[in-house]
């Protein structure tokens, strides 16, 4: 078979694989939920609410009839794109949820990724180009302590530092409060208030951003690390790396023009699954800095027994991953032929 072919067959293969993966999801969350202790109904009206009020809820939240019937309800639901309602908010729907506060969460997870990207590159490819010396150790302590640091609590201490006690940047908005936001185009902040051509909101959403980009980007960045230093430490020792040194190749353009480019491939796959789960996890950094994106809504969401806002946001992520997923998938088939099913 040649490789468009193949190419072709695994992309197929993937994109087959795509309902069947966000199937899984929607059918986990929709179990959970009814699995988890306690009347979701009790829990957003009170026990005392009259019965008449509990029943209309109840119909709302997808609740009433057998769990077949709320089962195979969902999945029409789903099938036609429809998301259902918020029962705490009332008055929104779950695509209206989405279209208010993912951008908050994308904005983070981009800026994050980009600072995680450079940190992680560039301390792994210190380590790698120095093998036992105090730089490779330095670059292995580095990722083992930002990955095994609990974002929460990295979170918590730099906000009491910078944010309490040197007053350097501020707690808990995404925007000056009192001030104008950017007209909304994208919901991006940084990206709209550079379409309007306007320095200091731009510098305002950036000033806001940094502190919370920051946490999560130096804490990411160790998974990258790890990972190039690794790669970039076996592509070292290639045989066609000593060619090059032996021709008289300097050893800066080696690492960069040959090994990295190799060492890249099995990086791509961590790059698109960190951002993807920075997209769908990032809860404990919005609850933590009180970032208003989407995943602190689902926090909220949990928090309140709000079952078509909890499903709906965790299918909305679950799609996010999947589809990156297969992009990532496709990109490595594409770069390297040995990838096939």
């Amino acid at each position: 078979m040649s490789r468009s072919r193949a190419l072709q067959a695994y992309v197929l293969t993937r994109l087959l694989l795509a309902p069947l993966m966000l199937w899984t999801i929607a059918t986990g969350v929709f179990l959970l939920m009814r699995a988890t202790p306690g009347d979701p109904v009790d829990a957003i009206l009170g026990p005392r609410a009259p019965e008449a009020f509990k029943e209309e809820l109840r119909s709302q939240l997808g609740l009433s009839g057998s769990l077949l019937d709320q089962y195979l309800s969902y999945l029409g639901s789903l099938l036609r794109f429809d998301l259902g309602d918020s029962a705490a908010r009332r008055g929104l729907s779950v695509w209206e949820i989405i279209r208010d506060f993912f951008p908050a969460t994308a904005e983070l997870a981009v800026a994050s990724m980009l600072v995680a990207v450079l940190i992680g590159f560039a301390v792994g490819m210190l380590a790698a180009s120095r093998p036992n010396t105090p730089w490779d150790a330095a670059g292995r302590m580095f990722g083992i302590l930002t990955y095994s640091v609990p974002v929460f609590w990295m979170g918590m201490v730099l906000q009491l530092i910078f944010s309490v006690q040197l007053g350097w940047f501020p707690l808990g908005t995404r925007f000056p409060l009192g001030v104008p936001t950017p007209n909304t185009i994208t919901g991006l902040y940084l990206l709209d208030s550079l379409l309007a051509l306007n320095p200091q909101q731009f510098f305002a959403a950036l000033y806001h951003l940094a502190l919370p980009s920051l946490t999560l980007g130096i804490l990411l960045s160790g998974i990258f690390e790890r990972v190039v230093r690794v790669n970039l430490k076996q592509t070292l020792k290639s045989d066609y790396v000593e060619a090059a040194r032996a021709r008289g190749i300097p050893e800066q353009r080696i690492l960069l023009a040959h090994a990295l480019k190799n060492a890249l491939i099995p990086t791509i796959s961590v790059l698109g699954l960190t951002f993807a789960a920075l997209l769908s996890g990032a809860i404990l950094t919005e609850v933590t800095f009180s970032w208003p994106g989407l995943a602190s809504r689902l926090y909220e969401a949990i928090s309140a027994r709000d079952y078509p806002a909890v499903q709906g946001l965790v299918v909305f992520f679950g799609a996010i991953v999947v589809g990156i997923s297969i992009m990532i998938d496709i990109l490595n088939a594409w770069i390297d032929p040995r990838v096939r099913y």
